[in-house]
Protein backbone atom coordinates (compact mmCIF):
# COMPACT_ATOMS: atom_id res chain seq x y z
CA UNK A 1 0.00 0.00 0.00
CA UNK A 2 1.30 3.45 -0.90
CA UNK A 3 2.28 6.04 1.73
CA UNK A 4 -0.71 8.17 0.72
CA UNK A 5 -3.30 5.61 -0.40
CA UNK A 6 -6.35 6.17 -2.50
CA UNK A 7 -9.20 6.78 -0.04
CA UNK A 8 -12.97 6.65 -0.38
CA UNK A 9 -15.27 8.23 2.21
CA UNK A 10 -18.66 6.56 2.51
CA UNK A 11 -20.96 9.12 4.11
CA UNK A 12 -20.38 12.85 3.76
CA UNK A 13 -22.02 14.25 6.87
CA UNK A 14 -20.21 16.10 9.64
CA UNK A 15 -17.55 13.43 10.21
CA UNK A 16 -16.97 12.75 6.52
CA UNK A 17 -16.53 16.44 5.75
CA UNK A 18 -14.02 16.94 8.57
CA UNK A 19 -12.01 13.90 7.50
CA UNK A 20 -12.04 15.00 3.85
CA UNK A 21 -10.61 18.41 4.76
CA UNK A 22 -7.98 16.96 7.10
CA UNK A 23 -6.88 14.22 4.70
CA UNK A 24 -6.59 16.70 1.83
CA UNK A 25 -4.51 18.97 4.07
CA UNK A 26 -2.12 16.06 4.65
CA UNK A 27 -1.58 15.58 0.94
CA UNK A 28 -4.06 12.83 0.12
CA UNK A 29 -4.89 13.68 -3.48
CA UNK A 30 -6.72 10.47 -4.44
CA UNK A 31 -9.82 11.13 -2.37
CA UNK A 32 -13.37 10.28 -3.36
CA UNK A 33 -16.73 10.05 -1.67
CA UNK A 34 -20.23 8.67 -1.88
CA UNK A 35 -23.35 9.34 0.15
CA UNK A 36 -26.87 8.07 -0.48
CA UNK A 37 -28.03 11.69 -0.08
CA UNK A 38 -26.09 12.67 -3.20
CA UNK A 39 -29.23 11.60 -5.09
CA UNK A 40 -30.65 14.93 -3.93
CA UNK A 41 -28.44 17.65 -5.36
CA UNK A 42 -29.75 20.14 -2.79
CA UNK A 43 -28.99 17.96 0.24
CA UNK A 44 -26.42 19.19 2.75
CA UNK A 45 -23.93 16.43 1.82
CA UNK A 46 -24.33 17.28 -1.88
CA UNK A 47 -23.69 20.97 -1.31
CA UNK A 48 -20.73 20.23 0.97
CA UNK A 49 -19.19 17.84 -1.56
CA UNK A 50 -19.52 20.41 -4.33
CA UNK A 51 -17.63 22.94 -2.19
CA UNK A 52 -14.95 20.47 -1.14
CA UNK A 53 -13.53 19.83 -4.59
CA UNK A 54 -13.02 16.09 -3.96
CA UNK A 55 -14.17 13.48 -6.46
CA UNK A 56 -17.82 12.48 -6.10
CA UNK A 57 -18.58 9.04 -7.47
CA UNK A 58 -21.50 8.55 -9.80
CA UNK A 59 -22.48 5.70 -7.48
CA UNK A 60 -20.90 3.69 -4.69
CA UNK A 61 -19.05 1.37 -7.09
CA UNK A 62 -17.54 4.30 -8.97
CA UNK A 63 -16.44 5.98 -5.74
CA UNK A 64 -14.79 2.75 -4.54
CA UNK A 65 -12.85 2.11 -7.75
CA UNK A 66 -9.17 1.75 -6.92
CA UNK A 67 -9.61 2.59 -3.22
CA UNK A 68 -7.01 1.17 -0.85
CA UNK A 69 -8.81 2.50 2.22
CA UNK A 70 -12.55 2.94 2.64
CA UNK A 71 -13.82 4.95 5.61
CA UNK A 72 -17.44 4.40 6.56
CA UNK A 73 -19.05 7.29 8.46
CA UNK A 74 -22.78 6.86 7.93
CA UNK A 75 -25.71 6.87 10.34
CA UNK A 76 -26.08 3.95 12.75
CA UNK A 77 -29.07 2.51 10.91
CA UNK A 78 -27.09 2.41 7.65
CA UNK A 79 -23.92 0.78 9.03
CA UNK A 80 -24.56 -2.77 7.80
CA UNK A 81 -26.26 -1.63 4.59
CA UNK A 82 -23.24 0.52 3.74
CA UNK A 83 -20.86 -2.37 4.39
CA UNK A 84 -22.89 -4.69 2.19
CA UNK A 85 -23.09 -2.15 -0.65
CA UNK A 86 -19.35 -1.56 -0.46
CA UNK A 87 -18.64 -5.30 -0.37
CA UNK A 88 -20.11 -5.59 -3.87
CA UNK A 89 -17.35 -3.40 -5.36
CA UNK A 90 -14.60 -3.33 -2.75
CA UNK A 91 -11.09 -3.82 -4.17
CA UNK A 92 -9.43 -6.95 -2.78
CA UNK A 93 -7.23 -6.28 0.23
CA UNK A 94 -8.59 -2.78 0.84
CA UNK A 95 -8.93 -1.65 4.43
CA UNK A 96 -12.47 -0.80 5.56
CA UNK A 97 -12.44 1.52 8.57
CA UNK A 98 -15.87 1.44 10.23
CA UNK A 99 -16.31 4.61 12.31
CA UNK A 100 -20.02 4.13 12.92
CA UNK A 101 -21.46 4.24 16.45
CA UNK A 102 -23.25 0.90 16.67
CA UNK A 103 -23.57 -2.17 18.86
CA UNK A 104 -20.82 -4.81 18.90
CA UNK A 105 -23.12 -7.29 17.14
CA UNK A 106 -23.76 -4.75 14.38
CA UNK A 107 -20.00 -4.29 13.86
CA UNK A 108 -19.54 -8.05 13.66
CA UNK A 109 -22.24 -8.25 10.99
CA UNK A 110 -20.71 -5.40 8.97
CA UNK A 111 -17.26 -6.92 9.33
CA UNK A 112 -18.44 -10.30 8.05
CA UNK A 113 -19.71 -8.69 4.84
CA UNK A 114 -16.38 -6.93 4.22
CA UNK A 115 -14.22 -9.95 5.05
CA UNK A 116 -16.30 -12.20 2.77
CA UNK A 117 -15.55 -9.78 -0.08
CA UNK A 118 -11.79 -9.98 0.53
CA UNK A 119 -11.49 -6.68 2.38
CA UNK A 120 -9.75 -6.00 5.68
CA UNK A 121 -12.30 -4.79 8.21
CA UNK A 122 -11.14 -2.50 11.04
CA UNK A 123 -13.57 -1.61 13.81
CA UNK A 124 -13.26 1.98 15.05
CA UNK A 125 -14.93 3.63 18.04
CA UNK A 126 -14.59 7.41 18.29
CA UNK A 127 -14.39 8.19 22.00
CA UNK A 128 -15.01 11.96 21.91
CA UNK A 129 -16.78 14.54 19.77
CA UNK A 130 -15.00 14.75 16.42
CA UNK A 131 -14.23 18.41 17.17
CA UNK A 132 -11.96 20.00 18.28
CA UNK A 133 -9.28 17.34 17.64
CA UNK A 134 -10.84 16.36 14.30
CA UNK A 135 -8.88 13.56 12.59
CA UNK A 136 -6.68 13.23 15.69
CA UNK A 137 -9.66 12.45 17.96
CA UNK A 138 -9.23 9.43 20.27
CA UNK A 139 -10.29 6.27 18.44
CA UNK A 140 -10.28 2.67 19.67
CA UNK A 141 -9.40 0.19 16.91
CA UNK A 142 -10.48 -3.42 16.95
CA UNK A 143 -10.44 -6.60 14.93
CA UNK A 144 -7.76 -8.86 13.45
CA UNK A 145 -6.43 -6.15 11.10
CA UNK A 146 -6.31 -3.32 13.65
CA UNK A 147 -2.63 -3.63 14.55
CA UNK A 148 -1.53 -3.78 10.92
CA UNK A 149 -3.66 -0.73 10.13
CA UNK A 150 -2.41 1.42 13.02
CA UNK A 151 0.85 2.67 11.35
CA UNK A 152 -1.07 3.76 8.25
CA UNK A 153 -3.66 5.48 10.44
CA UNK A 154 -0.88 7.41 12.17
CA UNK A 155 0.67 8.51 8.85
CA UNK A 156 -2.70 9.79 7.66
CA UNK A 157 -3.21 11.91 10.79
CA UNK A 158 -5.32 9.57 12.94
CA UNK A 159 -2.83 10.10 15.74
CA UNK A 160 -5.41 9.33 18.44
CA UNK A 161 -6.16 5.89 16.97
CA UNK A 162 -4.85 2.98 19.03
CA UNK A 163 -5.47 -0.75 18.89
CA UNK A 164 -7.82 -1.74 21.69
CA UNK A 165 -8.68 -5.35 20.95
CA UNK A 166 -7.82 -8.06 18.42
CA UNK A 167 -11.46 -9.19 18.28
CA UNK A 168 -14.25 -7.15 16.74
CA UNK A 169 -16.81 -5.80 19.22
CA UNK A 170 -14.98 -4.75 22.36
CA UNK A 171 -14.10 -1.27 21.09
CA UNK A 172 -17.73 -0.62 20.22
CA UNK A 173 -18.85 -1.99 23.58
CA UNK A 174 -16.75 0.70 25.25
CA UNK A 175 -18.21 3.35 22.94
CA UNK A 176 -21.80 2.25 23.52
CA UNK A 177 -21.43 2.15 27.31
CA UNK A 178 -19.91 5.64 27.18
CA UNK A 179 -22.90 6.83 25.14
CA UNK A 180 -25.30 5.70 27.89
CA UNK A 181 -23.72 8.50 29.95
CA UNK A 182 -23.00 11.20 27.36
CA UNK A 183 -26.22 11.06 25.36
CA UNK A 184 -28.10 10.42 28.59
CA UNK A 185 -26.71 13.61 30.12
CA UNK A 186 -27.81 15.50 27.00
CA UNK A 187 -31.33 14.16 27.41
CA UNK A 188 -31.42 14.88 31.15
CA UNK A 189 -30.16 18.44 30.73
CA UNK A 190 -32.76 19.07 28.02
CA UNK A 191 -35.61 17.78 30.15
CA UNK A 192 -34.44 19.37 33.38
CA UNK A 193 -33.70 22.84 32.02
CA UNK A 194 -36.76 23.15 29.79
CA UNK A 195 -38.94 22.50 32.82
CA UNK A 196 -36.76 24.77 34.99
CA UNK A 197 -36.99 27.60 32.46
CA UNK A 198 -40.78 27.25 32.41
CA UNK A 199 -40.83 27.78 36.19
CA UNK A 200 -38.13 30.48 36.11
CA UNK A 201 -35.68 28.49 38.24
CA UNK A 202 -33.04 27.46 35.69
CA UNK A 203 -30.24 29.51 37.29
CA UNK A 204 -30.97 28.02 40.69
CA UNK A 205 -30.80 24.52 39.21
CA UNK A 206 -27.51 25.26 37.44
CA UNK A 207 -25.98 26.80 40.56
CA UNK A 208 -26.98 23.71 42.51
CA UNK A 209 -25.33 21.47 39.91
CA UNK A 210 -22.15 23.52 40.13
CA UNK A 211 -22.03 22.83 43.86
CA UNK A 212 -22.34 19.09 43.34
CA UNK A 213 -20.46 18.58 40.06
CA UNK A 214 -17.82 21.29 39.52
CA UNK A 215 -17.39 20.93 35.77
CA UNK A 216 -16.78 24.63 35.09
CA UNK A 217 -19.28 26.75 33.17
CA UNK A 218 -22.54 24.81 33.54
CA UNK A 219 -24.65 27.20 31.41
CA UNK A 220 -22.16 26.95 28.53
CA UNK A 221 -21.94 23.18 28.87
CA UNK A 222 -25.72 22.84 29.01
CA UNK A 223 -26.22 25.03 25.96
CA UNK A 224 -23.61 23.07 24.01
CA UNK A 225 -25.02 19.67 24.90
CA UNK A 226 -28.65 20.63 24.32
CA UNK A 227 -27.88 22.31 21.00
CA UNK A 228 -25.93 19.26 19.80
CA UNK A 229 -28.91 17.10 20.70
CA UNK A 230 -31.26 19.37 18.75
CA UNK A 231 -28.97 19.49 15.72
CA UNK A 232 -28.12 15.79 15.59
CA UNK A 233 -31.12 14.24 17.33
CA UNK A 234 -31.97 11.77 14.57
CA UNK A 235 -28.44 10.41 14.43
CA UNK A 236 -28.21 10.26 18.23
CA UNK A 237 -31.54 8.45 18.50
CA UNK A 238 -30.30 5.79 16.08
CA UNK A 239 -27.12 5.44 18.11
CA UNK A 240 -29.08 5.10 21.35
CA UNK A 241 -31.14 2.28 19.89
CA UNK A 242 -27.83 0.54 19.15
CA UNK A 243 -26.81 1.33 22.74
CA UNK A 244 -30.01 -0.31 23.96
CA UNK A 245 -29.17 -3.36 21.87
CA UNK A 246 -25.72 -3.46 23.50
CA UNK A 247 -27.11 -3.13 27.02
CA UNK A 248 -29.80 -5.76 26.37
CA UNK A 249 -27.16 -8.22 25.16
CA UNK A 250 -25.39 -7.76 28.50
CA UNK A 251 -28.52 -8.93 30.34
CA UNK A 252 -29.41 -5.42 31.55
CA UNK A 253 -32.77 -3.87 30.72
CA UNK A 254 -32.07 -0.70 28.69
CA UNK A 255 -34.81 1.46 30.20
CA UNK A 256 -32.66 4.61 30.32
CA UNK A 257 -31.16 4.13 26.86
CA UNK A 258 -34.56 3.64 25.22
CA UNK A 259 -35.96 6.71 26.99
CA UNK A 260 -32.93 8.68 25.81
CA UNK A 261 -33.57 7.52 22.23
CA UNK A 262 -37.12 8.86 22.48
CA UNK A 263 -35.89 12.23 23.80
CA UNK A 264 -33.27 12.46 21.05
CA UNK A 265 -35.94 11.68 18.43
CA UNK A 266 -38.02 14.50 19.90
CA UNK A 267 -35.03 16.86 19.85
CA UNK A 268 -34.64 16.42 16.09
CA UNK A 269 -38.05 18.05 15.60
CA UNK A 270 -36.69 21.25 17.20
CA UNK A 271 -33.51 21.55 15.17
CA UNK A 272 -34.31 25.11 14.07
CA UNK A 273 -33.77 26.26 17.65
CA UNK A 274 -30.21 24.90 17.86
CA UNK A 275 -28.43 28.16 16.96
CA UNK A 276 -30.11 30.33 19.60
CA UNK A 277 -27.77 31.86 22.20
CA UNK A 278 -27.29 32.09 25.15
CA UNK A 279 -28.79 29.14 27.02
CA UNK A 280 -31.94 31.03 28.06
CA UNK A 281 -32.65 32.01 24.45
CA UNK A 282 -32.19 28.42 23.35
CA UNK A 283 -34.62 27.15 25.98
CA UNK A 284 -37.12 29.87 25.06
CA UNK A 285 -36.89 28.97 21.38
CA UNK A 286 -37.71 25.35 22.13
CA UNK A 287 -40.46 26.22 24.59
CA UNK A 288 -41.92 28.56 21.98
CA UNK A 289 -43.12 25.54 20.01
CA UNK A 290 -46.55 24.97 21.49
CA UNK A 291 -49.49 22.77 20.81
CA UNK A 292 -52.25 25.24 19.79
CA UNK A 293 -54.96 22.95 21.13
CA UNK A 294 -53.42 22.23 24.52
CA UNK A 295 -51.62 25.53 24.98
CA UNK A 296 -48.60 23.82 26.55
CA UNK A 297 -45.10 23.16 25.26
CA UNK A 298 -44.73 19.92 23.32
CA UNK A 299 -41.70 18.75 25.25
Amino acid sequence: MSATPSICLIGFGEVGQILAADLAARGVAALGTWDIKFADRDSRPSRAAARSGIRVGTDAADALAGAELVISAVTASECVNAARRCAESLPKGAYFLDLNSVAPATKVEAGAAIEAAGGRYVEAAVMSPIAPRRIAAPILLGGPHARAFEPLADRLGFTGAKTFADATGQASAAKMCRSVMIKGIEALLTESLLAARHYGVERTVLDSLQGMLPVGDWPALARYMISRSLEHGTRRAEEMREVARTVEAAGVRPWMSLACAARQDWAADHRTSADAEPLEALLDAVLGSRDPAAGVPRC
